[in-house]
């Protein structure tokens, strides 16, 4: 009989915003239930500010945990340009091991995939761009891994060109997706959305799954704060939505990557017309 291997897959933590309920229930449910590893897929801060990152590496560095660790958009200096264009990974320094970290479990890694960049053509610098030097590497440590291991490629951006090549929302997605295709890529885990989502993404070279955590923070956009149960046996991997609200994993799922993936931008702002789902009682631990 085969051992399943559990993984915990956070994201959008927003430290600055966060939700310190689902945060001490995460934090409960690792301890509990002690995960083989924890993927964290970006956007620990809301500002990248000083106290923010401080916050969350206190908060992640005592998970007991293996961790690995994505850059979000958020993540980088907003107010220091200097900084965000010569030093942009600074305030990581307490966590830096963690930061873009292969995981290498029995039959599965998780490999990372960096979709923030610090600057590029276009106004909104929030949306994602697959570098030829990031998919180089990633591609590269896919290859490297033994056979018969299956990858879990760690963005943040999920890798979707949705609408017009100017308004993309990861610009070089559709040729990552089609590269990852030809691996043995068991799915591509993202962030941003805030928002749970699994789907199928085809491409030139075949299916890829994209699986999308949603957010711990207070930015919530359609569903409540949660984050995705991920297992494992082998051959098969399956997804669990947990969340505070006991809402059904399928309920907490949406359809599709929305063409706008910006959650509200303070807890209440209105957010256009999306599938309700029910509500309950938080359960009692």
């Amino acid at each position: 009989m085969t051992d399943t291997t559990l993984l915990f897959h956070l994201s959008d933590i927003h430290f600055g915003l966060e939700d310190n309920q689902a945060l001490d229930w995460v934090q409960q449910e690792i301890a509990e239930r002690n995960p083989a590893a924890v993927a964290i897929t970006g956007d620990l801060t809301m500002r990248a500010r000083h106290r923010e990152f401080v916050a969350a590496t206190h908060w992640i560095t005592r998970l007991g945990v293996p961790v690995t660790v994505e850059v979000g958009n958020h993540d980088l200096p907003y107010f220091n340009p200097v900084e965000r264009f010569f030093t942009p990974y600074r305030r990581f320094r307490g966590m830096a091991d963690l930061v873009e970290r292969e995981i290498d479990l029995p039959g599965i890694a998780i490999v990372p995939l960096k979709t923030a960049v610090r600057a590029q053509p276009r106004l909104n610098w929030s949306k994602g761009w697959v570098t030829d030097a990031a998919l180089r590497k990633c591609l590269a440590a896919i290859d490297a891994l033994p056979e018969r291991t299956q990858a879990l490629v760690a963005v943040h951006h999920p890798l979707r060109e949705v609408g017009t090549e100017g308004t993309a929302l990861t610009r070089n997605g559709s040729k990552a997706l089609s590269e990852l295709a030809k691996r043995p890529v068991a799915a591509v885990i993202s962030g941003h959305v805030h928002d749970a989502f699994d789907i199928i993404e085809q491409t030139a070279n075949g299916p890829v799954r994209m699986i999308g955590a949603g957010t711990l923070s207070k930015r919530t956009r359609s569903t409540p704060p949660s984050f995705n149960e991920l297992s494992w046996d082998g051959q098969e991997l399956t997804v669990r939505v947990r969340n505070l609200e006991d809402v059904d994993t399928h309920d907490m799922m949406i359809e599709d990557v929305p063409e706008d993936a910006t959650p509200p931008r303070h807890p209440g702002e209105p957010v256009a017309p999306v599938r309700q789902v029910p509500r309950t009682d938080p359960p009692k631990h």
